[in-house]
């Protein structure tokens, strides 16, 4: 399922009187692979916020935080990708005693980021890093045509990564990723957006930059 262009014309987002950000001006069509790259501060997970509310519906959003409910098992966690499109019966039913189509689809998803045998475990009990590949197979499950992540693989070592974000662009049309890993931006994406102090400081073709020309983003600030 395609979507339309996620479109901000000069956009801007305060928070408590302070300016995050300022004349936004980006679009984003679909079948892109976009990484959002700058300091910590810089304003990426504000502009996620900005880009999920223009096309809620069209997006599978992978937060900075898991967000499980750790309670809960980890089938149902990742089954809550796919909430809104069952009936409130089956959602119940599912929470006591979940159909065998519902479990095996889930199992798969989970075996795509390696966690198929922890289905049943509780979300409380696993890892940072495993909790974040539940959170990434509850966006996986939820299969939505846009992939919004807001630094989606920070818990994960970089093969890990790497292999997750492969399967993430197998199953969603378009990405949209706040990544910390200059290298990795560059490997997955094939277009770099760069935040600076609230503002698009680069908007460019991965093909022409490599980690050098965008070390200078990261410089200590004076």
């Amino acid at each position: 399922m395609s979507h339309p262009p996620i479109v901000l014309a000069d956009a801007s987002a305060a928070y408590r009187g302070r300016t995050v950000l300022a004349g936004i001006d980006l679009t984003i069509r679909p079948g892109e692979r976009v990484a959002l790259l700058g300091r910590s501060g810089a304003g990426k997970s504000t502009l996620i916020g900005l880009l999920h509310a223009q096309a809620a519906g069209d997006i599978a959003l992978v937060p900075q935080a898991a967000a499980l409910v750790r309670p809960l098992s980890v089938f149902h966690n990742v089954y809550m990708g796919r909430l809104d499109r069952r009936s409130t019966l089956h959602n119940l039913r599912t929470l006591i005693r979940p159909a065998r189509a519902d479990v095996e689809a889930v199992r798969g998803v989970l075996a795509s980021v390696d966690l198929a045998e922890q289905l049943w475990a509780r979300a409380g009990e696993l890892s940072g890093g495993q909790q974040q590949r539940v959170s990434l197979a509850r966006a996986l499950h939820n299969g939505r045509p846009i992939l919004l992540g807001d630094e989606p693989v920070s818990a994960l070592d970089r093969r890990q990564g790497a292999a997750v974000l492969a399967r993430m662009a197998e199953r969603h049309e378009t990405l949209i990723l706040a990544l910390h890993d200059v290298s990795l931006a560059l490997d997955v994406a094939d277009r770099i957006v760069v935040l600076d102090a609230g503002r698009i400081v680069l908007d460019a073709a991965s093909g022409g930059l490599d980690a050098a020309a965008l070390a200078r983003f990261y410089e200590p600030l004076p």
